[in-house]
């Protein structure tokens, strides 16, 4: 990992810190003349990067510069099961039209589909379904398992695997989402999904857990 550059807030906020720890967020934000939300992304930088820790109910404490393998450690023992999301699946046999109402209603930009027996089939995107809608064909007609990535091109991950390891298979795919899964004998049961939303609240959230 390369060192991290400070800007002159962050600069400040350790000046801060170091004169007046343990102190709290809102206490740092009084002093700067700005708002708690504006600090939060200095503040989970910082954390991330070790220069500051801390604690529920106490505040931020200057710790000086932890070693990059420190910082590199604690993004690694971060797993996908602590941070995914609930999945938003469909049967093979759904419309087009269908799917597209589907995915609009609940807000999402992948929808995966399954068999009866619930095992992931296939994986739909928002690309999937625009291109399938271009056109003069009645999506009413069309069924989504015509349109789907199928196995193997469909990319996973499991509950005990590490973000740093889902976050590279979401960017070498150029995706946005991974189904997560567990393995039976007859296929992948599909128990949850992983953005890149859910990578980007997770790395914050060394941070933010300490919403001081």
């Amino acid at each position: 990992m390369s060192p991290i550059e400070l800007n002159k807030r962050q600069e400040e906020i350790l000046e801060i810190v170091k004169e007046n720890g343990p102190i709290t967020g809102e206490h740092i934000a009084e002093r700067l003349s700005l708002t708690r939300a504006t600090l939060r992304p200095d503040l989970a930088i910082l954390t991330m990067a070790g220069f500051l820790d801390a604690r529920p109910r106490v505040g931020y404490f200057y710790s000086g510069k932890k070693s990059n393998q420190a910082v590199v450690d604690s993004m690694t023992n971060m797993k996908v099961k602590d941070f995914q999301s609930i999945p938003v699946v469909i049967s093979e046999n759904v419309s087009v039209y269908d799917a597209i109402c589907q995915m609009f209603l609940e807000d999402v930009g992948t929808l995966f589909v399954v068999d009866p027996n619930s095992y992931l089939t296939g994986v739909l995107s928002r690309k999937d379904l625009l291109r399938t809608s271009i056109g003069s064909q009645d999506l009413n007609h069309i069924p989504v398992h015509i349109i789907m990535t199928r196995m193997p091109n469909i990319a996973y991950c499991f509950k005990s695997d590490g973000l740093i390891q889902a976050a590279h298979k979401l960017i070498e795919r150029q995706i946005d989402a991974l189904p997560v899964v567990v393995q039976h004998p007859d296929g992948l049961e599909v128990v949850g999904r992983l953005t890149k939303t859910n990578i980007t609240r997770a790395f914050l959230s060394l941070a933010e857990n300490h919403d001081l």
